[in-house]
Protein backbone atom coordinates (compact mmCIF):
# COMPACT_ATOMS: atom_id res chain seq x y z
CA UNK A 1 0.00 0.00 0.00
CA UNK A 2 1.59 3.20 -1.01
CA UNK A 3 1.49 5.76 1.85
CA UNK A 4 0.84 9.58 1.52
CA UNK A 5 2.87 12.35 3.46
CA UNK A 6 0.56 14.07 5.56
CA UNK A 7 -0.53 17.49 4.20
CA UNK A 8 1.20 20.34 5.77
CA UNK A 9 -1.57 22.02 6.82
CA UNK A 10 -2.77 18.87 9.29
CA UNK A 11 -1.05 18.15 13.01
CA UNK A 12 1.48 16.14 13.16
CA UNK A 13 0.22 12.59 14.24
CA UNK A 14 3.28 12.18 16.28
CA UNK A 15 2.19 14.81 19.21
CA UNK A 16 -0.81 13.89 20.81
CA UNK A 17 -3.92 15.98 20.33
CA UNK A 18 -5.21 18.19 23.29
CA UNK A 19 -7.79 16.45 24.28
CA UNK A 20 -11.07 18.63 25.07
CA UNK A 21 -13.49 17.76 28.37
CA UNK A 22 -15.91 16.18 25.95
CA UNK A 23 -13.27 13.49 24.66
CA UNK A 24 -12.38 12.65 28.38
CA UNK A 25 -16.22 12.14 28.91
CA UNK A 26 -16.29 9.53 26.05
CA UNK A 27 -13.32 7.89 27.31
CA UNK A 28 -14.51 7.87 30.92
CA UNK A 29 -17.73 6.10 29.24
CA UNK A 30 -15.30 3.38 27.51
CA UNK A 31 -13.85 2.84 30.40
CA UNK A 32 -16.68 2.41 32.58
CA UNK A 33 -17.83 -0.04 29.84
CA UNK A 34 -14.98 -2.37 29.77
CA UNK A 35 -15.27 -2.76 33.61
CA UNK A 36 -18.60 -5.09 32.36
CA UNK A 37 -17.83 -8.89 32.32
CA UNK A 38 -19.09 -10.47 29.00
CA UNK A 39 -23.09 -10.45 28.74
CA UNK A 40 -22.94 -14.54 29.47
CA UNK A 41 -20.78 -13.72 32.81
CA UNK A 42 -23.20 -10.65 33.34
CA UNK A 43 -26.30 -13.13 33.35
CA UNK A 44 -24.75 -15.76 35.14
CA UNK A 45 -23.23 -13.60 38.14
CA UNK A 46 -26.94 -12.06 38.01
CA UNK A 47 -28.66 -15.52 37.91
CA UNK A 48 -26.41 -16.44 41.36
CA UNK A 49 -26.99 -12.50 43.28
CA UNK A 50 -30.71 -13.22 42.59
CA UNK A 51 -30.55 -16.65 44.40
CA UNK A 52 -28.16 -14.89 47.15
CA UNK A 53 -30.19 -11.83 47.42
CA UNK A 54 -33.37 -14.15 48.07
CA UNK A 55 -31.71 -15.85 50.69
CA UNK A 56 -31.46 -12.37 52.21
CA UNK A 57 -35.29 -11.02 51.75
CA UNK A 58 -36.72 -14.54 52.96
CA UNK A 59 -34.73 -14.47 56.24
CA UNK A 60 -36.05 -11.02 56.46
CA UNK A 61 -39.50 -11.60 55.38
CA UNK A 62 -39.59 -9.10 52.87
CA UNK A 63 -43.05 -8.50 51.41
CA UNK A 64 -45.28 -6.10 49.84
CA UNK A 65 -49.10 -5.64 49.57
CA UNK A 66 -50.20 -7.22 46.16
CA UNK A 67 -52.65 -4.56 43.96
CA UNK A 68 -54.08 -7.16 41.84
CA UNK A 69 -57.24 -8.51 43.26
CA UNK A 70 -57.92 -10.77 44.99
CA UNK A 71 -58.99 -14.39 44.23
CA UNK A 72 -57.16 -13.15 40.31
CA UNK A 73 -54.62 -15.67 39.08
CA UNK A 74 -51.14 -15.75 41.17
CA UNK A 75 -52.80 -13.46 43.87
CA UNK A 76 -51.71 -15.28 46.93
CA UNK A 77 -54.85 -15.74 50.19
CA UNK A 78 -53.72 -13.19 51.94
CA UNK A 79 -53.34 -10.77 49.63
CA UNK A 80 -49.02 -10.72 50.16
CA UNK A 81 -46.08 -10.80 47.48
CA UNK A 82 -43.79 -12.43 49.65
CA UNK A 83 -40.07 -12.77 48.77
CA UNK A 84 -39.06 -16.64 48.70
CA UNK A 85 -36.16 -18.16 49.86
CA UNK A 86 -33.88 -20.41 46.99
CA UNK A 87 -31.02 -20.75 49.62
CA UNK A 88 -32.57 -23.54 51.06
CA UNK A 89 -33.53 -27.27 50.30
CA UNK A 90 -36.97 -26.81 48.07
CA UNK A 91 -35.30 -23.94 46.10
CA UNK A 92 -32.00 -25.64 45.25
CA UNK A 93 -34.15 -28.65 44.14
CA UNK A 94 -36.18 -26.46 42.48
CA UNK A 95 -33.26 -24.84 41.10
CA UNK A 96 -31.90 -28.28 39.81
CA UNK A 97 -34.47 -29.54 38.19
CA UNK A 98 -35.73 -26.51 36.60
CA UNK A 99 -32.71 -25.71 34.63
CA UNK A 100 -33.11 -27.28 31.56
CA UNK A 101 -37.11 -26.47 31.40
CA UNK A 102 -36.17 -22.71 32.15
CA UNK A 103 -33.88 -22.53 29.08
CA UNK A 104 -36.44 -25.08 27.01
CA UNK A 105 -39.14 -22.92 27.63
CA UNK A 106 -37.48 -19.21 27.37
CA UNK A 107 -39.70 -17.84 24.71
CA UNK A 108 -37.16 -15.70 22.60
CA UNK A 109 -35.59 -18.92 21.75
CA UNK A 110 -37.56 -20.89 19.64
CA UNK A 111 -39.26 -17.37 17.89
CA UNK A 112 -35.04 -16.57 17.04
CA UNK A 113 -33.99 -19.93 15.92
CA UNK A 114 -37.16 -20.50 13.67
CA UNK A 115 -36.84 -16.39 12.02
CA UNK A 116 -33.53 -17.37 11.50
CA UNK A 117 -33.65 -20.71 9.41
CA UNK A 118 -35.44 -18.59 6.74
CA UNK A 119 -33.38 -15.28 7.01
CA UNK A 120 -30.32 -18.02 6.77
CA UNK A 121 -31.63 -18.67 3.13
CA UNK A 122 -32.20 -14.86 2.05
CA UNK A 123 -28.56 -14.21 3.06
CA UNK A 124 -26.74 -16.60 1.87
CA UNK A 125 -28.50 -16.83 -1.97
CA UNK A 126 -27.36 -12.95 -2.12
CA UNK A 127 -31.04 -12.00 -1.83
CA UNK A 128 -30.43 -9.29 0.85
CA UNK A 129 -26.72 -8.08 -0.64
CA UNK A 130 -28.21 -7.65 -4.10
CA UNK A 131 -31.74 -5.89 -2.26
CA UNK A 132 -29.55 -3.48 0.06
CA UNK A 133 -26.83 -2.58 -3.32
CA UNK A 134 -29.91 -2.23 -5.81
CA UNK A 135 -31.84 0.07 -3.56
CA UNK A 136 -28.46 2.44 -2.82
CA UNK A 137 -26.93 2.32 -6.28
CA UNK A 138 -30.03 2.89 -8.14
CA UNK A 139 -31.19 5.90 -6.02
CA UNK A 140 -30.51 9.65 -7.97
CA UNK A 141 -27.58 11.54 -6.84
CA UNK A 142 -29.44 13.91 -4.76
CA UNK A 143 -31.21 11.67 -3.31
CA UNK A 144 -28.12 9.13 -2.07
CA UNK A 145 -28.09 10.13 1.43
CA UNK A 146 -31.82 9.58 2.11
CA UNK A 147 -31.33 6.12 0.33
CA UNK A 148 -28.79 4.99 2.59
CA UNK A 149 -30.21 6.36 5.67
CA UNK A 150 -33.66 3.94 4.56
CA UNK A 151 -31.82 1.04 3.37
CA UNK A 152 -30.01 1.03 6.71
CA UNK A 153 -33.34 0.88 8.26
CA UNK A 154 -35.05 -1.31 6.15
CA UNK A 155 -31.60 -3.50 6.09
CA UNK A 156 -32.36 -4.34 10.15
CA UNK A 157 -34.73 -7.08 9.13
CA UNK A 158 -31.56 -8.88 8.99
CA UNK A 159 -28.93 -6.92 10.73
CA UNK A 160 -26.09 -8.07 9.71
CA UNK A 161 -26.40 -7.40 6.34
CA UNK A 162 -26.87 -3.84 7.00
CA UNK A 163 -23.69 -4.12 9.00
CA UNK A 164 -21.51 -6.03 6.85
CA UNK A 165 -22.58 -4.73 3.43
CA UNK A 166 -24.53 -1.33 3.33
CA UNK A 167 -22.32 0.82 6.19
CA UNK A 168 -18.95 0.06 4.08
CA UNK A 169 -20.93 0.67 0.63
CA UNK A 170 -21.94 3.89 2.16
CA UNK A 171 -18.49 5.33 2.39
CA UNK A 172 -17.90 3.67 -0.93
CA UNK A 173 -20.53 5.66 -3.07
CA UNK A 174 -19.52 9.21 -1.16
CA UNK A 175 -15.90 8.23 -2.07
CA UNK A 176 -16.94 7.77 -5.57
CA UNK A 177 -19.33 10.66 -5.88
CA UNK A 178 -15.93 12.91 -4.28
CA UNK A 179 -17.81 13.77 -1.10
CA UNK A 180 -16.53 12.86 2.11
CA UNK A 181 -16.90 8.83 2.99
CA UNK A 182 -17.21 9.00 6.50
CA UNK A 183 -20.44 11.05 5.67
CA UNK A 184 -21.47 8.17 4.12
CA UNK A 185 -20.83 5.66 6.69
CA UNK A 186 -22.21 7.86 9.14
CA UNK A 187 -25.68 8.05 7.07
CA UNK A 188 -25.13 4.37 6.82
CA UNK A 189 -24.49 3.83 10.08
CA UNK A 190 -26.90 6.34 11.78
CA UNK A 191 -29.88 3.76 9.49
CA UNK A 192 -28.47 0.67 10.38
CA UNK A 193 -27.88 0.88 13.80
CA UNK A 194 -29.68 4.34 15.21
CA UNK A 195 -32.61 3.35 13.41
CA UNK A 196 -32.47 -0.06 14.55
CA UNK A 197 -36.19 -0.19 15.88
CA UNK A 198 -37.83 1.29 13.01
CA UNK A 199 -38.81 -1.05 9.67
CA UNK A 200 -41.58 -1.74 7.40
CA UNK A 201 -41.02 -5.33 7.83
CA UNK A 202 -40.83 -7.54 11.08
CA UNK A 203 -37.34 -9.08 11.36
CA UNK A 204 -36.09 -11.21 13.79
CA UNK A 205 -35.35 -9.02 17.03
CA UNK A 206 -39.47 -8.38 17.19
CA UNK A 207 -40.09 -11.74 18.33
CA UNK A 208 -37.24 -11.79 20.34
CA UNK A 209 -37.88 -8.87 21.88
CA UNK A 210 -41.45 -9.56 22.55
CA UNK A 211 -40.52 -12.87 24.22
CA UNK A 212 -39.25 -11.15 26.61
CA UNK A 213 -41.44 -8.25 27.21
CA UNK A 214 -44.10 -11.46 27.56
CA UNK A 215 -42.21 -13.31 30.34
CA UNK A 216 -41.81 -9.91 32.28
CA UNK A 217 -45.76 -9.11 31.46
CA UNK A 218 -46.55 -12.73 33.22
CA UNK A 219 -44.95 -11.14 36.62
CA UNK A 220 -48.11 -9.34 37.11
CA UNK A 221 -50.32 -11.42 34.43
CA UNK A 222 -49.80 -14.81 34.19
CA UNK A 223 -51.75 -15.21 30.97
CA UNK A 224 -50.60 -11.93 29.38
CA UNK A 225 -49.44 -12.07 25.78
CA UNK A 226 -47.16 -10.06 23.60
CA UNK A 227 -47.11 -10.53 20.05
CA UNK A 228 -44.19 -10.34 17.79
CA UNK A 229 -46.11 -7.11 16.03
CA UNK A 230 -46.54 -5.69 19.15
CA UNK A 231 -44.82 -2.52 17.69
CA UNK A 232 -45.37 -2.55 13.98
CA UNK A 233 -47.68 0.06 13.52
CA UNK A 234 -45.11 2.87 15.70
CA UNK A 235 -42.11 1.10 13.91
CA UNK A 236 -43.57 1.96 10.14
CA UNK A 237 -43.94 5.37 11.22
CA UNK A 238 -40.61 5.51 12.51
CA UNK A 239 -39.29 4.68 9.69
CA UNK A 240 -39.71 7.46 7.79
CA UNK A 241 -39.04 9.40 10.89
CA UNK A 242 -35.81 8.09 11.25
CA UNK A 243 -35.32 8.20 7.52
CA UNK A 244 -36.23 12.29 7.32
CA UNK A 245 -33.81 13.61 10.50
CA UNK A 246 -30.86 10.69 9.70
CA UNK A 247 -30.88 12.02 6.14
CA UNK A 248 -30.94 16.38 7.54
CA UNK A 249 -28.35 15.88 10.16
CA UNK A 250 -25.83 14.22 7.79
CA UNK A 251 -26.33 16.88 5.02
CA UNK A 252 -26.97 19.71 7.38
CA UNK A 253 -24.73 19.05 10.51
CA UNK A 254 -22.33 15.93 10.26
CA UNK A 255 -21.21 16.20 6.59
CA UNK A 256 -20.56 20.24 6.74
CA UNK A 257 -18.57 19.47 9.94
CA UNK A 258 -16.30 16.58 8.30
CA UNK A 259 -15.26 19.17 5.47
CA UNK A 260 -13.26 18.55 2.68
CA UNK A 261 -11.93 15.00 2.07
CA UNK A 262 -8.45 14.68 2.05
CA UNK A 263 -7.91 11.41 -0.38
CA UNK A 264 -4.37 11.22 0.86
CA UNK A 265 -5.31 9.55 4.12
CA UNK A 266 -7.41 6.99 2.14
CA UNK A 267 -6.20 3.25 1.93
CA UNK A 268 -5.55 3.44 -2.39
CA UNK A 269 -7.03 0.25 -2.89
CA UNK A 270 -10.65 0.86 -1.33
CA UNK A 271 -12.68 0.70 -4.44
CA UNK A 272 -11.48 -2.38 -5.40
CA UNK A 273 -14.45 -4.04 -3.29
CA UNK A 274 -17.22 -6.06 -4.89
CA UNK A 275 -19.29 -4.10 -3.50
CA UNK A 276 -19.50 -1.20 -5.66
CA UNK A 277 -20.09 -3.23 -8.65
CA UNK A 278 -23.85 -2.54 -10.45
CA UNK A 279 -26.10 -5.45 -10.38
CA UNK A 280 -25.46 -7.77 -13.48
CA UNK A 281 -27.78 -9.92 -15.37
CA UNK A 282 -28.50 -13.03 -12.90
CA UNK A 283 -28.64 -10.50 -9.72
CA UNK A 284 -31.30 -8.41 -11.62
CA UNK A 285 -33.47 -11.27 -12.78
CA UNK A 286 -33.01 -13.12 -9.24
CA UNK A 287 -34.45 -9.92 -7.86
CA UNK A 288 -37.60 -9.88 -10.37
CA UNK A 289 -38.16 -13.66 -9.42
CA UNK A 290 -38.21 -12.68 -5.80
CA UNK A 291 -40.39 -9.70 -6.20
CA UNK A 292 -42.79 -12.22 -7.63
CA UNK A 293 -42.26 -14.77 -4.83
CA UNK A 294 -42.85 -11.67 -2.50
CA UNK A 295 -46.26 -10.89 -3.89
CA UNK A 296 -46.85 -14.30 -4.23
CA UNK A 297 -46.34 -15.04 -0.18
CA UNK A 298 -48.81 -11.55 0.54
CA UNK A 299 -51.71 -13.21 -1.90
CA UNK A 300 -51.50 -16.52 0.43
CA UNK A 301 -50.91 -14.23 3.90
CA UNK A 302 -54.09 -12.78 2.52
CA UNK A 303 -56.23 -14.91 1.55
CA UNK A 304 -55.08 -17.03 5.37
CA UNK A 305 -56.75 -14.06 7.24
CA UNK A 306 -58.88 -11.63 5.05
CA UNK A 307 -61.95 -13.68 4.27
CA UNK A 308 -64.72 -14.84 6.24
CA UNK A 309 -63.57 -17.87 5.84
CA UNK A 310 -59.78 -17.48 6.17
CA UNK A 311 -57.83 -20.44 8.17
CA UNK A 312 -55.83 -17.98 10.44
CA UNK A 313 -58.46 -15.74 11.84
CA UNK A 314 -59.53 -16.65 15.50
CA UNK A 315 -61.89 -20.08 15.14
CA UNK A 316 -64.06 -19.12 17.66
CA UNK A 317 -64.60 -15.20 17.42
CA UNK A 318 -63.66 -14.50 14.02
CA UNK A 319 -61.31 -11.76 15.35
CA UNK A 320 -58.39 -11.14 12.75
CA UNK A 321 -56.09 -10.16 15.52
CA UNK A 322 -56.54 -12.11 18.06
CA UNK A 323 -55.83 -14.84 15.95
CA UNK A 324 -53.53 -17.35 15.16
CA UNK A 325 -52.01 -15.73 11.98
CA UNK A 326 -50.40 -13.03 14.35
CA UNK A 327 -49.86 -15.92 17.07
CA UNK A 328 -47.47 -17.40 14.66
CA UNK A 329 -46.58 -14.61 12.63
CA UNK A 330 -42.79 -15.78 13.34
CA UNK A 331 -43.99 -18.92 10.83
CA UNK A 332 -44.44 -16.25 8.02
CA UNK A 333 -41.20 -14.69 8.75
CA UNK A 334 -39.70 -18.11 8.15
CA UNK A 335 -41.65 -18.72 4.78
CA UNK A 336 -41.39 -15.15 3.72
CA UNK A 337 -37.72 -15.40 3.69
CA UNK A 338 -36.93 -18.86 2.51
CA UNK A 339 -39.70 -18.40 -0.48
CA UNK A 340 -37.82 -15.00 -1.39
CA UNK A 341 -34.62 -16.19 -1.01
CA UNK A 342 -35.01 -19.65 -2.75
CA UNK A 343 -36.71 -17.91 -5.95
CA UNK A 344 -33.79 -15.12 -5.66
CA UNK A 345 -30.80 -17.96 -5.64
CA UNK A 346 -32.63 -20.22 -8.59
CA UNK A 347 -33.19 -17.29 -10.84
CA UNK A 348 -29.46 -16.46 -9.94
CA UNK A 349 -28.20 -19.49 -10.49
CA UNK A 350 -26.95 -18.91 -6.71
CA UNK A 351 -28.81 -22.47 -4.99
CA UNK A 352 -29.52 -25.27 -7.70
CA UNK A 353 -31.06 -27.50 -4.80
CA UNK A 354 -32.38 -28.25 -1.66
CA UNK A 355 -29.16 -29.03 -0.49
CA UNK A 356 -28.34 -25.28 -0.54
CA UNK A 357 -31.40 -24.41 1.11
CA UNK A 358 -30.44 -26.34 3.79
CA UNK A 359 -26.51 -25.62 4.07
CA UNK A 360 -27.87 -21.82 4.58
CA UNK A 361 -30.04 -22.61 6.98
CA UNK A 362 -27.45 -25.30 9.11
CA UNK A 363 -25.07 -22.27 8.14
CA UNK A 364 -27.76 -19.51 9.95
CA UNK A 365 -27.71 -21.15 12.91
CA UNK A 366 -24.34 -21.85 13.25
CA UNK A 367 -23.70 -18.41 13.94
CA UNK A 368 -25.76 -18.24 16.73
CA UNK A 369 -23.91 -20.44 18.91
CA UNK A 370 -23.11 -17.58 21.58
CA UNK A 371 -26.85 -16.20 21.56
CA UNK A 372 -27.91 -20.10 22.49
CA UNK A 373 -25.02 -19.89 25.36
CA UNK A 374 -26.65 -16.34 26.25
CA UNK A 375 -30.38 -17.50 26.62
CA UNK A 376 -29.00 -20.52 28.73
CA UNK A 377 -28.01 -18.17 31.47
CA UNK A 378 -30.51 -15.44 30.63
CA UNK A 379 -33.18 -17.65 30.81
CA UNK A 380 -31.94 -18.84 34.41
CA UNK A 381 -31.92 -15.07 35.80
CA UNK A 382 -35.54 -14.41 34.23
CA UNK A 383 -36.62 -17.40 36.14
CA UNK A 384 -35.31 -17.07 38.97
CA UNK A 385 -36.22 -13.40 39.26
CA UNK A 386 -40.25 -14.94 38.98
CA UNK A 387 -39.81 -17.46 41.52
CA UNK A 388 -38.24 -15.15 43.97
CA UNK A 389 -41.09 -12.92 43.83
CA UNK A 390 -38.69 -9.85 43.89
CA UNK A 391 -39.89 -9.13 40.73
CA UNK A 392 -42.78 -8.16 41.37
CA UNK A 393 -41.53 -6.55 44.82
CA UNK A 394 -39.67 -4.56 43.01
CA UNK A 395 -42.34 -3.52 40.84
CA UNK A 396 -45.14 -2.55 43.36
CA UNK A 397 -42.22 -0.39 45.02
CA UNK A 398 -41.14 1.27 42.21
CA UNK A 399 -44.89 1.71 40.92
CA UNK A 400 -45.66 2.98 44.79
CA UNK A 401 -42.69 5.23 44.69
CA UNK A 402 -43.90 6.56 40.87
CA UNK A 403 -47.36 7.32 42.73
CA UNK A 404 -45.66 8.99 45.76
CA UNK A 405 -44.04 11.33 43.36
CA UNK A 406 -46.45 11.87 40.92
CA UNK A 407 -44.51 10.29 37.95
CA UNK A 408 -47.60 8.36 36.75
CA UNK A 409 -48.62 10.76 33.79
CA UNK A 410 -47.49 9.68 30.08
CA UNK A 411 -44.34 12.11 31.03
CA UNK A 412 -42.75 9.10 32.74
CA UNK A 413 -41.60 7.23 29.58
CA UNK A 414 -39.19 10.17 28.93
CA UNK A 415 -37.44 9.42 31.75
CA UNK A 416 -37.67 5.80 30.89
CA UNK A 417 -36.64 6.06 27.30
CA UNK A 418 -33.74 8.42 28.22
CA UNK A 419 -32.76 5.92 31.58
CA UNK A 420 -33.16 2.78 28.78
CA UNK A 421 -30.69 4.96 26.56
CA UNK A 422 -28.02 5.56 29.21
CA UNK A 423 -27.92 1.71 30.17
CA UNK A 424 -27.12 0.91 26.37
CA UNK A 425 -24.09 2.85 26.57
CA UNK A 426 -22.69 0.39 28.42
CA UNK A 427 -24.75 -3.06 27.69
CA UNK A 428 -25.02 -2.93 23.88
CA UNK A 429 -27.12 -5.88 23.27
CA UNK A 430 -30.71 -5.01 22.44
CA UNK A 431 -31.66 -8.72 24.34
CA UNK A 432 -29.52 -8.85 26.56
CA UNK A 433 -30.35 -5.22 27.81
CA UNK A 434 -33.80 -5.92 28.03
CA UNK A 435 -34.04 -9.50 29.34
CA UNK A 436 -32.14 -7.47 32.64
CA UNK A 437 -34.57 -4.42 32.31
CA UNK A 438 -37.88 -5.32 31.25
CA UNK A 439 -38.63 -7.86 34.46
CA UNK A 440 -38.22 -4.38 36.55
CA UNK A 441 -39.66 -1.99 34.30
CA UNK A 442 -42.41 -3.64 32.38
CA UNK A 443 -44.29 -4.71 36.01
CA UNK A 444 -43.59 -1.51 37.52
CA UNK A 445 -45.49 0.35 34.55
CA UNK A 446 -48.26 -2.24 34.09
CA UNK A 447 -49.13 -1.13 38.00
CA UNK A 448 -49.23 1.92 37.25
CA UNK A 449 -51.55 1.44 34.13
CA UNK A 450 -49.72 1.13 30.42
CA UNK A 451 -49.33 -1.89 28.20
CA UNK A 452 -46.24 -3.86 27.97
CA UNK A 453 -46.34 -3.69 24.39
CA UNK A 454 -46.33 0.54 25.17
CA UNK A 455 -43.71 -0.01 27.18
CA UNK A 456 -41.53 -2.12 24.85
CA UNK A 457 -42.03 0.59 22.05
CA UNK A 458 -40.53 3.21 24.17
CA UNK A 459 -37.65 1.09 25.84
CA UNK A 460 -36.56 0.43 21.74
CA UNK A 461 -36.11 4.36 21.36
CA UNK A 462 -33.88 4.43 23.69
CA UNK A 463 -32.10 1.43 22.89
CA UNK A 464 -31.72 2.28 19.48
CA UNK A 465 -30.72 6.02 19.84
CA UNK A 466 -27.22 5.21 21.29
CA UNK A 467 -26.19 2.12 19.77
CA UNK A 468 -24.20 4.50 17.46
CA UNK A 469 -22.13 6.20 20.24
CA UNK A 470 -21.00 2.99 22.90
CA UNK A 471 -17.93 0.99 21.90
CA UNK A 472 -20.22 -1.75 23.56
CA UNK A 473 -22.40 -2.42 20.14
CA UNK A 474 -21.17 -5.62 19.29
CA UNK A 475 -20.50 -3.78 15.42
CA UNK A 476 -18.82 -0.39 16.66
CA UNK A 477 -14.88 -2.39 15.83
CA UNK A 478 -15.92 -3.17 12.63
CA UNK A 479 -17.62 0.01 11.96
CA UNK A 480 -13.97 1.29 12.98
CA UNK A 481 -12.18 -1.20 10.95
CA UNK A 482 -13.81 0.24 7.77
CA UNK A 483 -13.38 3.44 8.85
CA UNK A 484 -9.75 3.67 9.21
CA UNK A 485 -9.44 2.66 5.42
CA UNK A 486 -10.11 6.24 4.83
CA UNK A 487 -8.86 8.21 7.61
CA UNK A 488 -6.03 6.00 9.24
CA UNK A 489 -5.49 7.56 12.20
CA UNK A 490 -9.01 7.47 13.09
CA UNK A 491 -10.13 6.71 16.51
CA UNK A 492 -13.06 5.60 19.36
CA UNK A 493 -13.69 9.25 20.49
CA UNK A 494 -13.22 10.39 16.62
CA UNK A 495 -16.24 8.19 15.31
CA UNK A 496 -18.39 8.47 18.56
CA UNK A 497 -18.07 12.16 18.13
CA UNK A 498 -19.25 12.09 14.41
CA UNK A 499 -22.04 10.34 15.51
CA UNK A 500 -23.19 12.13 18.64
CA UNK A 501 -25.69 14.32 16.63
CA UNK A 502 -27.38 11.40 15.28
CA UNK A 503 -27.77 9.79 18.30
CA UNK A 504 -29.06 13.33 20.23
CA UNK A 505 -31.65 14.24 17.58
CA UNK A 506 -32.77 10.88 17.25
CA UNK A 507 -33.46 10.98 21.23
CA UNK A 508 -35.11 13.99 21.30
CA UNK A 509 -37.19 13.69 18.12
CA UNK A 510 -38.35 9.98 18.56
CA UNK A 511 -39.29 10.35 22.41
CA UNK A 512 -41.53 13.28 21.10
CA UNK A 513 -43.06 11.22 18.46
CA UNK A 514 -43.41 8.11 20.71
CA UNK A 515 -45.81 11.01 22.95
CA UNK A 516 -47.48 12.30 20.14
CA UNK A 517 -47.98 9.10 18.93
CA UNK A 518 -49.69 7.10 21.91
CA UNK A 519 -51.02 9.86 24.39
CA UNK A 520 -52.05 12.72 21.90
CA UNK A 521 -52.97 10.97 18.78
CA UNK A 522 -54.23 7.83 21.06
CA UNK A 523 -52.70 5.41 18.42
CA UNK A 524 -51.74 1.86 19.00
CA UNK A 525 -48.33 1.05 18.88
CA UNK A 526 -49.19 -2.22 16.96
CA UNK A 527 -52.06 -4.44 15.85
CA UNK A 528 -53.51 -5.97 19.14
CA UNK A 529 -51.30 -3.58 21.00
CA UNK A 530 -53.53 -1.11 23.78
CA UNK A 531 -51.52 1.65 25.01
CA UNK A 532 -53.62 1.31 28.71
CA UNK A 533 -53.24 -1.98 30.66
CA UNK A 534 -56.25 -2.78 32.47
CA UNK A 535 -55.50 -5.98 33.79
Amino acid sequence: MTEFPPPADQPDPAVPAKRGAFTRFLDGVEWLGNLLPHPVTLFALLALGIVLLSGLFGALGVAVVDPRPQGAPGVAEDGMIRAVSLMNGDGLRRIFTGLVDNFTSFAPLGVVLVAMLGVGVAEKSGLLSAAVRSMVLGAPPKLVTVAIVFAGIISNTASEVGYVVLIPLGGAIYYALGRHPLAGMAAAFAGVSGGYSANLLIGTIDPLLAGITQEAAQLIDPDYRVLATANWYFMVASTFLITAIGSLVSIYIVEPQLGKYDASKADPDILDDEMMKPLDASERKGLRWAGIAMLGVFALMALTLWPEWGVFRNPETGDRMDSPFFDGFVVWILIFFVVLGYAYGRAARTMKSDRDVIDAMAGALSSLGLYIVLVFFAAQFVAFFGWTNLGGITAVTGAQFLVDTGMTGPAVFFLFILLCAIINLSLGSASAQWAVTAPIFVPMLMLIGYSPEAIQAAYRIGDSTTNIITPMMSYFGLILAWATRYQKDLGVGTLIAMMLPYSMFFLAAWSVFFYLWTFILGLPVGPGSPTYYEG
